[in-house]
């Protein structure tokens, strides 16, 4: 078995898309989707004519504003392997959702916007990446649109924030004239049947060098929604269809060459170099050499730290973690699904498991695979793999639940709020649903619930990272729960831990408000800015006041 438990985690891939808001995270994830045969057709973000939305976007709110506000996991294969990809929201409001999906995987893909080049939403994650050691593969998108040039983006990329980017694959025409690609290595097998072959391939399990000269020339499919056609071209029929654009772009390859940026196995694992591709998600462009090469360098699962910092084995006992917590997806299923990451040994449905944080022992009788919001029924996972666990109400995000050994994994980024709302209840013969609803969006990380003697139990105050989450929350609240809901903003800024004798010390200073946080039990004054907080600390000496910081309890 422990053998199995190994060649099984070798054969995953788990990994995030990442980027600031609009680069096109879901239309990519839409497009893997596709290049893996998950789906028949692809989606776009804002469904058009016969067009449907995308499949990660499951959220009746995401759909109708093209955007992904919660993450979405979709698992399929491709080729030998199992591809077990996480979409992330982007919009910075989502921060938290985001960084928490980033402790389930074990590499990323970067999206840039072309014309854009680096935000700072992609900033920031680069950083998170970096924290966590998280290999990153970066993928520069809408090449098919106006762009910055080539080699400016690379630069960009390594001045500013110090990772070096080996390009593999080069384009062949500047933005908005996409010609196609010179891929700069050789990608493992291809098993698109439309592909026509026009030079001799190399194939292999991962890059081995760089590539017969010739270039990949792309054809859209009709009507965008299947995977483009990719035509080989040898060096001979490239100079000659696309002479001077396929010149600057063979010198710009040597070019990168020359100055080292060639693509390197080991400093891509340790997080110093970026294999970048260049393509366009939404007619398909590059999307499947994008797939080829997730399989090819990726890394499988390994061996995780647990709290103490001591690694568990991949072919010990099955344990896993709560990344996520999400109710109600789909209509048909008012439930709620804990997203668990495999981390080690095999899980089998039905297995009795034990959670860390209490001691507990459960039953995982009802464990599905998630797409988006589909489910099937899943008998076994193996490490890498995301198992969602259909009502299992005890567990919280960042729980540890496990069979043998016992383990308890490090405790998930918990964030400190900046938008601060009281939310008013309109019909009080609904207060049992709004007290449920309230609890279940709680439970689920989407905001933090608090609760002042100034305003009673029936006026709860959310605690937020960004004021979408507002929005999210009252839109969930009428279409699960029937219950309509407003938000009150309040002239809050930022929020610090007390003790029970320091909430008591404030419960009647000027500006601040005192919080009680029921699902720890903590207590949190409210502030208006950075300076009121040198004032309390004047006026009520030796009071507590800790930050919130990312990555703690707070």
């Amino acid at each position: 078995m422990s053998s199995h438990i190994s060649a099984e985690a070798a054969r995953r891939r788990t990994f995030a898309v990442i980027s600031h808001p609009d680069a096109g995270k879901s239309t990519i994830t839409e497009a893997l989707a596709l290049h893996g045969r998950a789906i028949s057709a692809a989606g776009a973000v804002h469904g058009k004519g016969d067009r449907k939305g995308v499949v990660s976007d499951w959220m009746s709110m995401e759909q109708d504003r093209g955007i992904s506000i919660t993450s979405a996991a979709l698992q399929f294969e491709y080729r030998d392997c199992v591809v077990n990809l996480l979409d992330t929201p982007g919009h910075a409001d989502f921060s938290e959702d985001t960084y928490r999906v980033l402790t389930a995987v074990d590499a990323a893909v970067m999206l840039l916007d072309a014309a854009k080049g680096l935000e700072p939403q992609t900033l920031k994650l680069f950083e998170v990446c970096r924290a966590r050691r998280i290999p990153v593969i970066t993928f520069v998108n809408k090449w098919d649109r106006p762009a910055k040039d080539a080699l400016e983006l690379i630069e960009e990329i390594e001045t500013r924030i110090g990772i070096k980017p080996t390009p593999v694959t080069w384009p062949v025409g500047v933005g908005g004239e996409f010609r196609g690609v010179i891929e700069r290595i050789a990608f493992g097998e291809r098993s698109e049947p439309d592909r026509k072959h026009s030079g001799e391939r190399r194939d292999g399990r991962r890059p081995v060098g760089p590539q017969v000269p010739g270039m990949v020339r792309y054809e859209r499919s009709p009507g965008g929604q299947q995977s483009a056609i990719a035509e080989v071209l040898g060096e001979d029929e490239s100079l000659a269809r696309f002479g001077e654009d396929y010149e600057r772009a063979r010198e710009e390859s040597e070019l990168l060459s020359a100055v080292d940026a060639d693509f390197d196995q080991k400093t891509f694992e340790s997080g110093q170099t970026t294999p970048t591709l260049f393509g366009a998600a939404l007619v398909h462009f590059g999307v499947g050499q994008l797939l080829d090469l997730l399989v090819d360098i990726a890394p499988s699962p390994f061996s995780r730290d647990d709290a103490k910092g001591e690694p568990r084995d991949l072919e010990d006992g099955f344990s896993g973690f709560v990344f996520k917590s999400q109710a109600n997806m789909n209509a048909s299923h008012r439930d709620q699904l804990a997203f668990i990451r495999v981390c080690s040994g095999r899980f089998e449905r039905g297995m009795q498991v034990t959670q860390a944080q209490g001691g507990r022992t459960m039953s995982t009788k009802y464990a599905q695979t998630l797409f988006g919001s589909a489910r099937d029924t899943v008998d076994e996972a193996w490490p890498g793999d995301i198992v969602g666990l259909v009502n299992a109400t005890g567990l919280s995000v960042g729980d540890t639940i496990y069979q043998g050994k016992a383990v308890e994994y490090p405790p998930l980024p918990a964030f400190a709020p900046e938008h601060f709302g009281a939310l008013q209840m309109h019909d009080t013969s609904k207060a049992k649903r709004f007290r449920r609803g309230i609890a279940q969006l709680d439970a689920e990380g989407v905001v933090q619930v608090l609760y002042s003697e100034r305003r009673g139990e029936a006026t709860p105050v959310l605690a937020a990272v960004g004021p979408l989450q507002f929005e999210v929350t009252t839109a969930r609240l009428q279409a699960e729960f029937d219950v309509p809901a407003t938000i009150d903003h309040l002239p809050y800024q930022l929020a610090r831990l007390t003790d029970a004798e320091g909430a008591a010390r404030l419960r009647t200073a000027p500006g601040v408000e005192v919080f009680s946080r029921p699902r720890d039990g903590a207590f949190l004054v409210a502030l208006p800015n950075k300076y009121r907080i040198q004032t309390i600390e004047n006026d009520y000496p030796g009071i507590k006041l800790e930050p919130l910081l990312a990555g703690g309890q707070g």
